[in-house]
């Protein structure tokens, strides 16, 4: 292996081209700064390759399946399929970083010192002088000490990557990754086994609104185990049987493999060296920053998964504008009011700013509207009635705070809604904006209506 001596210099050197990397380096770029990215895998990182994009074409897939009833799917087909995809969404992002003249480098990223970085490749290794740092290494999946990821043990990245549907399945962890990975999978006719530590699956949102998502479970056969801790495993011939503890009582279920999702680490860990340069960590491997997601070396900085709050992409693209801004020397700070939750669930589930019992936990005097799907003309065209959207706002004031939204294409719905509270929009911005007919939009309108309907009855 061979060593460059003399370091390449940059203005902004970024670790990680995922979703938050590569943001910043195109804003970097588009500021006049030399910037450099360094990627460890594949350009795109773990969104693009390995998570958010590759699941929803799976999932989007099941989809089309179910519809077509078929009597068994060709998942060499949907794989072929899904890789389709991903490389033209990772080609992209690397031709995006071409187009900018942003210097690409391969290899494990490791700190020397607060201005310099060794980048080990794998034919040769470079040394990589800055100005200015951003950290965006990403995450990988938590393994549990007594279910080690192996030939029969997944992480969500194996899951993704099966090259044929399990017969059975056990899930550990009934967050968005598991649910939405288990919903898929039971659409292709795997039969399985979600177990769940919280009194309910996708813990943090509301229980009402969760409870569609919950029925298709069930109408799938999915097995919903809550308060459940799974202790041990025994390998059998070809399957899995997993001891585990609902609530008082001992259990055990066998299937053909393990799926652990329950949660994801920073990685900050090992070979980033982050301790050469100075930087100080938080609880859990997070890596502390400031309003500015500036560590506390001032010309180093931190984004998306390896710093604290929800491990999503758009988090991370998020605080990425938010630190090229502050690197140019202008004011901003990172507000984190508006960040959209989205399970990618059977019927989709939204949520954006509190719900109502976290408003109301706050002191906040609130008021609710509320609109169903069932009644939307468009919903019901697309035979999908279930659901309701629900707006929360400040009494006083009458401006939204809040929304949560169970329901085809809440994924979308909530945009509006997420716009409506970083404007300080009122129920009746939303309820007097015209929305086309017949569309689900409808249904946003109408549960602003709903609320200040009860704000009138109140008086």
């Amino acid at each position: 292996m061979t060593v460059e001596n003399a370091a390449t210099q940059v203005d902004v050197l970024i670790i990680g081209s995922g979703p938050g990397g590569y943001t910043a380096a195109k804003r970097a770029s588009d500021h006049g700064l030399h910037v450099a990215i360094v990627e460890r895998d594949r350009i795109g990182g773990v969104c693009t390759n390995v998570g958010c994009i590759p699941s929803k074409v799976l999932i989007a897939e099941a989809h089309r399946f179910e519809i077509r009833a078929e009597a068994k799917v060709d998942f060499s087909q949907v794989q072929s399929f899904k890789k389709s995809i991903v490389d033209k969404q990772s080609n992209g992002v690397a031709f995006l970083l071409n187009n900018k003249l942003i210097s690409t480098f391969h290899g494990d990223a490791s700190f020397i010192n607060e201005h310099e970085v060794l980048v080990k490749g794998v034919e040769s290794n470079a040394r990589i002088e800055f100005k200015h740092c951003i950290i965006a290494a990403g995450s990988r999946p938590i393994e549990l000490g007594a279910f080690p990821f192996g030939d029969r043990i997944l992480s969500s990245t194996d899951a993704l990557a099966l090259d044929q549907v399990p017969d059975s399945l056990i899930v550990i962890g009934g967050g968005y990754i598991g649910v939405e990975l288990s919903q898929t999978f039971a659409k292709f006719g795997t039969k399985v086994t979600i177990l769940e530590g919280a009194e309910q699956i996708l813990p943090g949102f509301e229980s009402e609104l969760i409870r569609p998502v919950v029925r298709k479970l069930q109408e799938k056969h999915v097995d919903i185990y809550t308060r459940a801790v799974a202790d041990r495993m025994e390998p059998t011939h070809e399957q899995i049987t997993v001891y585990f503890k609902e609530q008082e009582n001992l259990r055990q279920v066998t299937a053909q493999y393990v799926l652990v999702t329950v949660g994801r680490r920073p990685n900050t860990d090992g070979k980033l060296g982050l301790d050469r340069a100075g930087i100080e960590l938080a609880d859990r491997g997070l890596i502390q920053v400031d309003e500015q997601c500036r560590t506390n070396i001032p010309h180093i900085y931190a984004i998306g998964d390896v710093i604290a709050g929800p491990a999503l992409a758009h988090k991370a693209s998020y605080e990425a504008k938010v630190v090229v801004e502050a690197i140019m020397n202008r004011r901003t700070k990172v507000d984190y009011k508006v960040i959209p939750l989205v399970v990618f669930s059977d019927p989709e589930v939204a949520s954006v700013g509190p719900s109502e019992s976290e408003a109301k936990a706050r002191s906040k005097e609130v008021v609710t509207g509320r609109s169903s799907f069932a009644i939307n003309g468009r919903a019901l065209a697309l035979k999908a009635g279930e659901g309701y959207v629900k707006i929360v706002a400040d009494k006083e004031t009458r401006c939204i705070i809040g929304a949560q939204i169970v329901g085809t294409e809440a994924s979308n719905l909530i945009a509006e809604l997420g716009l409506a509270i970083e404007l300080g929009a009122t129920l009746e911005d939303v309820a007097l904006t015209i929305h086309a007919h017949p569309t689900l939009g409808e249904i946003v309108m109408e549960a602003a209506e709903a609320a200040i309907a009860r704000l009138n009855a109140i008086k």
